[in-house]
């Protein structure tokens, strides 16, 4: 099952999301009257800096209530509710950016094709999402509990190597320029909520087939399980690993 927003708690408690990626805009380095489409917009933030630099931005999000916020965020700016799989573009752009969302993709040859697609000639790609490894001590820990539960849930995420994911780009049309993985561990809000708060707002279309009270003992204990490693102090940490990507299409024809 395909996640659900809460877009307001997103944004009150989870607004690293959107802090981290403001890093991603310097390498992004948006020209005034370029063309760019911000794939995953999520409530807008991001696609409004880009469009402060006097580019023309379009953000993008399969996420009905993620759109319906940006367009309430920033109702001078187009956003549309659309799929990174399936997109299509009026006219090819000169980048597409994407902040924490590919990760989502577990069809990623599906998103990259698009993009491709959606690019003039030499066009940037510029993304950063969860890479190999990525929140893997919760993510191991879910899997414990719901092994030992006897439960078989489809795992939500794709977070692949550098090596698979440059080479799924060029294999597809491509120029790599540039690709790193790196550690970033990110406190979360709320204190001893934290955790359960970050479980609710990321993995509930992981966890949705099962009841509430299910859910609710399930996170309880993963929070048995990660606590010696990921609470400190007052307030629990994401041990999250980000695949950082900078690539360029080649003019030729998709295979």
């Amino acid at each position: 099952m395909e996640n659900q927003w809460n877009t307001s708690l997103y944004d009150r408690e989870h607004g690293f999301v959107a802090e981290y990626g403001r890093s991603l805009l310097e390498i992004l380095a948006a020209r005034r009257g370029e063309t760019i489409l911000d794939l995953g917009c999520g409530t807008g933030h991001l696609t409004a800096e880009i469009a402060n630099k006097e580019a023309k931005v379009i953000g993008i999000d399969a996420s009905g209530e993620m759109i319906g916020t940006a367009r309430r965020n920033y109702p001078d700016l187009c956003f549309e509710v659309a799929d990174a799989r399936d997109f299509i573009v009026e006219e090819p752009v000169d980048a597409v950016f994407s902040n924490a969302t590919l990760h989502w993709i577990v069809e990623p040859d599906r998103a990259i094709d698009r993009v491709y697609r959606a690019l003039k000639p030499e066009g940037r790609f510029v993304a950063e999402f969860g890479g190999k490894g990525n929140v893997g001590s919760i993510v191991d820990a879910v899997k414990e509990i719901l092994e030992k539960k006897g439960y078989s849930l489809a795992f939500p995420w794709y977070f692949p190597s550098i090596g698979e994911y440059a080479g799924r780009l060029e294999a597809r049309g491509f120029e790599v320029m540039g690709a790193r993985l790196f550690d970033r561990p990110t406190p979360l809000e709320n204190g001893k909520e934290g955790l359960k708060n970050w479980l609710r707002m990321f993995a509930n279309g992981w966890l949705s087939p099962l009841s509430i009270e299910e859910r609710e003992r399930v996170m309880e204990e993963v929070e048995i399980i990660l606590k010696p490693k990921l609470f400190r102090g007052d307030g629990w940490s994401a041990d999250y690993r980000r695949l950082q990507i900078i690539a360029r299409r080649e003019d030729r024809e998709v295979s």
